[in-house]
């Protein structure tokens, strides 16, 4: 994960491009998502095992999805623009021979898997002076509700959102969401079990349905400061209505005393109120160090900590952020702790997590390479064992004009993953994933 940029407040939560348009603009994509792994056991709660012969490129043992995408964005009148985007994805009939499963959860299963298309999103924007507001349906990137792109299609919200830039340096944003398409968001309430959806890695419900977003929608402000050039500072406050009140601190210096180092420090409480106020708060922290000084090579090193008590994770509220794991997959929401692993969500954020990772990057000119170690062992108050997760990935990436492809390998080494029949902890398995993208 590289240290967030986040001096251009339009960059931060919005966009910049949305605001800066000429005109109409179409844009889009198609993609094809793979995924198998020779995990022989899948944990599908806490209290069932599913036991399955599998192999790598076995159809009980592998995933496949398609996606298109289609944007248009345009001046409505000076000061005044919109943006719409449509997504459609279906298996292409994969599942009848090479898979049993999807990545999204926006397919129906009844006699079959069904396609499916919806608004992702649609909004209007007007800018008066330095004040941006934004209205409708649309994406964010806010460090505890954002829209994840890890799967094949992400997560949006119906929301209202106001920045402005009249002090020196400093971005102010407020915000409302009202509601969103992930798990937690009227197909889930936020410890109730009564998702629609039946297939897929990322839990959104059938044909991506919007549904009212935590309880009763949230509210979130903030303040981002770069006053200091080489350093961006950014506060945020979430009121998530009759569930929780959160905050997020964070900083990331581009150190002057040694060159080419990048320090990056964070914090989050998550404190339960209202239908949840009996639950236990959640605090977190993790720290960064980047060396970007070796000619297309980066590097970083993160820990994070959490406390033992919390019941919240610290990580994004809009997704399925109580959830568990799966061997050939994940519900489990992202975090955005530097220490967030590849592939193996849900366990940084978890309550008593003591998280490592290490990343290199380079860019061979052939091709880009990333290499990701992540540890985590989580070990909540009261609970008797530990839970350790060990993750290593490896990706290529190269784009070939218009098309951008992208191969992984994921070794898993989880106490709660592909548990074997009277076993009472999990072993490593594989996966394997390509990624392709056609840009248009």
């Amino acid at each position: 994960m590289k240290l967030v940029k986040m001096s251009l407040a339009a960059a931060v939560l919005l966009g910049a491009s949305a605001f800066a348009i000429d005109n109409i603009k179409v844009s889009g994509d198609a993609k094809l998502f793979y995924n198998t792994s020779n995990a022989d056991y899948t944990v599908t709660n806490s209290a069932v095992l599913n036991e399955k012969a599998s192999g790598l490129f076995d159809q009980g043992a592998s995933a496949a999805d398609t996606a298109l995408r289609l944007a248009v964005t345009g001046d409505l009148t000076k000061g005044v623009s919109f943006g719409a985007t449509a997504y459609a994805v279906s298996t292409l009939g994969l599942e009848n021979n090479l898979v049993s499963n999807t990545w999204t959860g926006a397919h129906s299963a009844n006699n079959g898997v069904n396609d499916a298309a919806w608004m992702g999103e649609l909004w209007i924007a007007a800018t008066a002076g330095k004040t941006t507001a934004k209205l409708g349906r649309m994406e964010l990137d806010t460090p505890l509700a954002f829209s994840e792109k890890w799967s094949i299609v992400p997560n949006t919200f119906d929301a209202a959102v106001v920045i402005n830039q009249d002090l020196p340096d400093t971005t102010l944003v407020g915000a409302f969401v009202g509601k969103g398409n992930g798990f937690n968001a009227g197909n889930r309430s936020l410890f109730g079990y009564d998702n629609n959806a039946s297939v897929g890695f990322d839990g959104m419900g059938k044909n991506a349905e919007f549904g009212t977003f935590a309880d009763k929608g949230a509210y979130a402000v903030a303040a981002i400061n770069n006053s200091f050039k080489p350093l961006v500072a950014q506060a945020w406050y979430y009121n998530v209505v009759n569930v929780a009140d959160a905050y997020w601190l964070q900083a990331d210096w581009d150190c002057q005393l040694v060159k080419d180092v990048k320090v990056g420090v964070q914090y989050a409480n998550l404190d339960p109120k209202g239908a949840i106020n009996t639950a236990k708060d959640s605090s977190g922290y993790a720290v960064k160090l980047a060396y970007t000084g070796v000619e297309n090579l980066k590097l970083s090193a993160a820990y994070s900590s959490t406390d033992k008590d919390g019941t919240l994770k610290i990580a994004n509220v809009a997704t399925d952020n109580l959830g568990l794991l799966v061997a050939a997959g994940h519900y489990a929401a992202q975090s955005k702790l530097y220490t967030e692993a590849n592939w193996n969500y849900g366990y940084v954020g978890a309550a008593g997590a003591d998280s490592y990772m290490v990343l290199a990057e380079y860019n061979a000119g052939i091709a880009k390479f990333a290499a990701q170690y992540t540890d985590v062992t989580a070990k909540a108050r009261n609970v008797v064992t530990s839970t350790d997760m060990t993750e290593v990935a490896l990706t290529a990436s190269k784009s070939f004009g218009p098309l951008d492809a992208t191969l992984a390998y994921i070794s898993t080494d989880a106490d709660d993953q592909n548990i074997k029949a009277g076993e009472t902890t999990g072993s490593r398995y594989d996966t394997l994933q390509a990624y392709l993208t056609l840009n248009f």
